[in-house]
This record gives C-alpha cells, sequence and structure tokens, in this order.
C-alpha cells in the first residue's frame, strides 16, 4: 500500500523503452457497446504520453488511456489492444495523474481494489480520488413520445478519498456531509472553511481542509490521533 509510494519519485529518472515488456501487459478487447452514447469511457479517448513503473525492473516510457467502464490502462501495440498488469507493485502517470492499483477496505472492512489516483501524500495519511461512470440508458421514442429516441449518457464521477493504513473513507464535496464524516472538529472546521473561503469542489482547497483536519487531531491531548472514525457497527 503506502510502501510503494516513494517510487513516484523515479517516474522519470530510469531506463526508458518504447514498448511496454509483455511480462507487464495482458489481452485486452475493445467496448463497444457504448458506440453510441453521448460522452466516453474514458478520461481521454486519446492515447496520451505515459510512464509505467514497475518496482523491480524500472520505468518504461508509453502511451496509455484509463478505461473507467473496465478500470484497466489501456496500451495499444500493432493495432492490438492490450491492458497494463493490475498489481500493486506496477503503477503508473498519464498526462499528470498518477495511478495506483491499490488494496484498500472501506471503514467497514469491505474491499475497494482498483486504481485510484494519488493526489497528495503526508506522513501519515494520503488522499486519492478514483473515476467511476454515472450510465443513463437510452430512452425510447415511444416512451419520451418523440420521434427521436434520446441517446444514452456516459458522465465521469470523480470521488475522493482519504486513506490511512489501508483503510479509505469517502470525502463528500457537500459542506454538511463532509462536516458529518469529520464531525469531532466540525465546529473548527466550519469557521476554518467560512474564514479561508474553501470551496471544496477545487480540489487544492480539500486537500487544504484536510491538512487543517489533521492539525486539529495532532493537537488532541489524545492517543488515538486517527483521521479515519472506525464506522464497522
Amino acid at each position: 500500500m503506502i510502501k510503494f509510494l516513494p517510487y513516484l519519485l523515479f517516474f522519470t529518472s530510469t531506463v526508458v523503452l518504447a514498448q511496454l515488456p509483455k511480462s507487464l501487459v495482458e489481452p485486452s478487447e475493445r467496448v463497444t457497446m457504448f458506440d453510441d452514447y453521448n460522452g466516453s469511457i474514458f478520461t481521454s479517448s486519446s492515447f496520451k504520453d505515459a510512464s509505467v513503473i514497475h518496482e523491480k525492473s524500472g520505468t518504461f516510457d508509453t502511451k496509455l488511456r484509463y478505461n473507467i467502464y473496465l478500470d484497466i490502462l489501456e496500451y495499444k501495440s500493432q493495432d492490438e489492444l492490450y491492458h497494463v498488469t493490475k498489481s500493486p507493485t506496477v503503477h503508473a502517470r498519464i498526462d499528470g495523474d498518477y495511478f495506483y492499483y491499490c488494496d484498500f477496505v472501506n471503514q467497514r472492512g469491505l474491499e475497494r481494489k482498483g486504481y485510484y489516483v494519488l493526489v497528495q501524500m503526508n506522513e501519515n495519511y494520503s488522499i486519492y480520488k478514483k473515476f467511476t461512470l454515472k450510465i443513463t440508458e437510452p430512452e425510447s421514442a415511444s416512451r419520451i413520445m418523440t420521434s427521436t429516441p434520446e441517446p444514452g449518457r456516459l458522465k465521469t464521477i470523480r470521488t475522493y478519498y482519504l486513506e490511512e493504513n489501508g483503510v479509505i473513507m469517502e470525502l463528500s464535496l457537500d459542506k454538511s456531509e463532509i462536516l458529518a464524516t469529520l464531525e469531532d472538529h466540525g465546529d473548527a472546521l466550519k469557521k476554518y472553511m467560512k474564514s479561508e473561503k474553501i470551496k471544496l469542489k477545487k480540489e487544492e482547497d480539500l486537500i487544504q481542509l484536510v491538512a487543517k483536519y489533521n492539525a486539529l487531531k495532532n493537537s488532541e491531548d489524545s492517543s488515538n490521533r486517527s483521521l479515519i472514525v472506525n464506522k464497522s457497527n
């Protein structure tokens, strides 16, 4: 989990190769079921400059795109489609986003494996975001009483998580909800958000708020300074 994050510093400092080795990719198939939908199953429809790092064999420059629907990093070679092998020891950078395949669990102990984008790493905690899709199915012409059916729609959703020791907690972008989540210092954080004009939809402001919460926890006269409240009950 967190132990591999220092490798982030070496994305551009090791051996550069034109192609990914076969040991780091697996065959993949093109998804066609959403071709007529508005929107995309990718964070970018084109393949972007990227780096893949394997903790044992080094770094490889290539081109990738993230498939949100399948939760894979796609790679194309000689018109054949592949995806990067899912492993906690294989990471990727695509256009400034650092993707890690993580074996996280939520506060109830349920597995939440998948690709997460590292937003910020601190000594005691990290902030990640995860891309998911909101899929709206097409509406038939008879249902909407028009001659033209409504196409399906795909919308990219970004969800932020606070991670501590492999456990993640969702960070809502709604003010009342995030204050309820961080309720042990809710009053102080409410005043802080007002004084600093915090806008939760700004990634940097969300980072700032979590940093403030961490500072408040560290100032407590308590041995339990975990940022993530246990929700197992």
